[in-house]
Parts: C-alpha cells; structure tokens; sequence
C-alpha cells in the first residue's frame, strides 16, 4: 500500500488534503460531487491501485441494479407482480453477490489480502440497494453522486457506514461555511493526537507484551497488556472517527458518529450501543429487525442475536478467535437481558450502586479484546491462563509489570481519563476559545512531529 493511504500520514495531511480541499471549494457547487469522486479515485488509487478496476466495475454494476430496484411500479396488477418478483431477484442476485465477494476476499480466495475498504464499501452498497427496495430512499440517479456516496474517501477505509439519506442533500448541494472549515479542523486535530499521540504510544505496551511471549509474561503484565490493546484499539477507531468526521465536515457533510464514550457504559449490551454505533445500526436495522427483533418472544431475541454476531464475528474476520470473541460477547449480552428481569439489577444503574456495572465492564471488556487480539487459539489459551493464573508460566522477569508501570503510567493514565466524558467537556468549552485554538494547534504539529520521526502505523482496523 501506498504511503497516501491513510488519514493520518504526512503525505495525505500536508499534501493530498490541503490541494484537495481548494480545488473542491474552488469547484462550482454542481461539480462538487464529480471532485469528490474524482478526489477519492486518486486516494484510493495511491493506497491500492490494483483493485481499482474491480472497484469500477462493482460501482457501475450497483448503480443499474439500483436504479432498476427504484422504478415506479405499473399500474395493472399482474404487472406489479413481475416488477416485484424480478425486484427481488435482482437484490438477492446483488446481496449474495456483494456479501460473495467480500467473504471470498475474507477467505484469501482470488486475492493476496482484502482490498481496501472493501467491508465499508460493501455495507454502505448493501444499504443503499436495500433502503431503496424497501423504498425507505430513493433511487440517485447520478452516476457520480453515487460513486461519491460510496468511496468518499473519508470514511472509505474505516467508516463511519453511511446511509445515503444522510449525505444526499450535500452530494446534491454541498454547502461550505466558515464554522464547519473551523469545527472540522479542529475535529481533525483531535483525532490526529488520539491515533498518534495516544493509540500508537499505547500499542507500544501490547507490543512489548508480544515481543516477550505469552508464556513468560506475569499475570499482572498480562493485564497491562490487555488493557493497553483495549485502550490503543479504542483511541485508534475513536481518532480515525474524529478525523474523518472532520474532514467531512470540511466538505460539507455531516457524518454520524460512532462512538459515545463506551466505556462509561453500565454493561456489555450499552457499550456496543455506543461502540461502532454505525456497524450496530446497520446489522440492527437490516438484519436484527427485518428478522422480528424481539417482537417475537425471547428465544427468537436469541436466535436473532446469534445471528447477528456469527455475522459480526465474520465480518471482522474468518479465524476462530473472532468467532470466539462475538459469541462471548453473545453470550454475555443474553444474560444481561436475562438478568435485567431482576428487580434488584435494576437498582444497581442508580446513584452510587451503579460503580459495580461500570466495574464489570472494565473487567470484562479487556478480556473479550484480548480474544479479539490474538488470532492464533493456542496462543489465545495461554494469554488467558496467564491473565487469571490457570497456565504455568515461565516468568523471565517477576517485576515485568512494574517496568511496564514506569514507562507507561501516564499513558494509561491519560488514556482513562479520556475514556470519561472529561475530555469532550473541556473540548466544547474551549475549542472556541484562543487558548484552545492554540492548544489544538500544538496538538496537531506535535503529532506531525511524531509521524516524521517514528513514521504512520496504520489504523487497526484497516485489515478488516
């Protein structure tokens, strides 16, 4: 891949963006779309250029297939049925085909590793043929809106997933003001100093974990690691989010958010609530509820559920420890949905009770992210066994997690303080101040400087 590649290279921030954005604020409104998509071409091509011709192809194909999903229906009776019958043949055909290849990518089948993007791509396709079928949206009869919809290159190659009722009106007349060139900007410093100045100091602990081996690694090291790939995965995810957000905001769109400080979440069925909050809406309203939500009692709630993160744990991945880590994660939801039947459960979100929820899930989240982390099973039981004393270990070094408090308290330290809804506080209070102006500023070409002197770690979650 391509240096341009990502949101938080040098290249992409000092060169790509800035003679992006004046040829797009130069562009007359009408063509505006046309950059876009011409703009994301170029970023996608500079990153993975030898999948372009598939990109292509999959975006001409969508767009007949949606424009025919959309036609009006006829007036006679037995037509309407034809019209319906081929309508349904053509959005199997299109899912099946779609979610086919983004399976057979995830397999390794055809390709040396998956394309770019190509999970976000996929989903935002699939909602927009399936808002359109229902006839939840319109059909976009501009070829180049909907190309723009589907690779806009912010959000191209980690989401957020977007629904095309949500950027229509931009793609169609994108308005620019001064305020969202400012709240963008600022939006974008922030998620910068998150991903550089935070999620890759902390992978530095995770990989310190991993150089060592599972095997000889102390249990309290064991949960040093664990929570540091927790806190550096959110803040990598968090501080891609932030950026493309920003960058969006700077073009004129407003993307949705996705996260909602998860971590301050009083069980595991809340945190996914405000984690990935656009992966959860698009499996909630196109797989959850089409299949009877729990409208339909509780063990069809369960069957529903099952569904949902097989689907999931696929989605991010075809090893075993996925599926591992979404059936755990099943698993502990539909407790939680037993266990609110309790009247005393209840209690425990109120007032100062509620420390013991918020407890549990700072306990068990760095569990299922470890199940997350490690592909390999064999290795996943040792670094479990560790984390709880059940395996043996050779420790070469009994006092590794105190080395690893040195070094890294403070990291830990700031990374559970913006955990908390602190920092997004003191954000809106003063990012409109000059002090705060000033501040986001050094941010950003503190973290530039990072980048020039240790180089880009890609975003984690650009291999799913």
């Amino acid at each position: 891949m391509g240096t341009v590649v990502t949101l938080c290279s040098v290249e992409f921030l000092l060169v790509f963006l800035p003679i992006f954005i004046i040829i797009y604020w130069l562009a007359p409104r009408r063509t505006r779309a046309f950059v876009l998509l011409a703009g994301s071409l170029v970023f996608y091509t500079l990153g993975d250029y030898r999948y372009l011709p598939f990109l292509a192809l999959s975006m001409t194909v969508n767009y007949l297939i949606g424009l025919y999903l959309g036609k009006e229906k006829p007036r006679w009776r037995t037509s309407q049925r034809k019209l319906f019958r081929r309508k349904r043949f053509w959005l199997i055909a299109a899912v099946v085909g779609n979610a086919g290849a983004l399976v057979l990518c995830k397999f390794g089948i055809g390709v040396e590793e998956i394309p770019m993007g190509m999970s976000f791509y996929t989903f935002r396709v699939l909602t927009y043929l399936l808002d359109v079928y229902w006839e939840r949206e319109e059909r976009e009869w501009s070829f180049f809106r909907f190309g723009a919809y589907l690779i806009m290159f912010p959000c191209m190659t980690a989401g957020p997933i977007t629904q095309i009722g949500q950027v229509r009106e931009a793609l169609i007349s994108p308005r620019v003001t001064l305020s969202d060139i400012q709240s963008g900007c600022k939006r974008l410093c922030m998620g910068l100093a998150a991903k550089v100045l935070l999620a890759d100091r902390l992978g530095i602990l995770w990989n310190d974990v991993q150089v060592v081996g599972f095997e000889s690694i102390t249990t309290p090291y064991a949960w040093l690691g664990a929570i540091a790939f927790s806190l550096q995965l959110y803040f990598d995810f968090y501080g891609y989010s932030l950026m493309a957000i920003g960058v969006g905001q700077m073009l004129g769109f407003k993307l949705p958010e996705n996260f909602r400080t998860p971590y301050m979440s009083l069980s595991v069925r809340e945190f996914y609530r405000r984690w990935h909050m656009t992966l959860g809406n698009f499996f909630c309203r196109y797989v959850y509820i089409p299949m009877g939500g729990s409208r339909e009692g509780e063990l069809c709630a369960i069957r529903n559920l099952l569904v949902v993160w097989a689907l999931t744990s696929l989605w991010h991945g075809t090893e075993p420890n996925f599926l591992i880590w979404g059936m755990t994660l099943c698993g502990l939801i539909i407790l939680e949905r037993q266990a609110e039947r309790i009247p005393f459960m209840s209690r425990l979100k109120q007032g100062w009770l509620s420390i013991i929820p918020r407890m549990y899930v700072w306990f068990v989240m760095p569990i299922t992210w470890i199940c997350f982390a490690v592909t390999n099973v064999t290795d996943l039981k040792v670094y479990l066994g560790r984390m709880f004393g059940r395996i043996p270990g050779i420790a070469m070094n009994s006092l590794d997690w105190r080395m690893a408090l040195q070094n890294y308290w403070y990291l830990l330290l700031i990374g559970l303080v913006c955990c908390t809804p602190l920092v997004r506080k003191l954000y809106h209070k003063w990012k409109d101040t000059v002090i705060g102006s000033i501040l986001l500023a050094v941010l950003f070409w503190f973290s530039i400087w990072q980048l020039q002197k240790q180089g880009q770690n890609p975003f984690l979650y650009f291999r799913f």
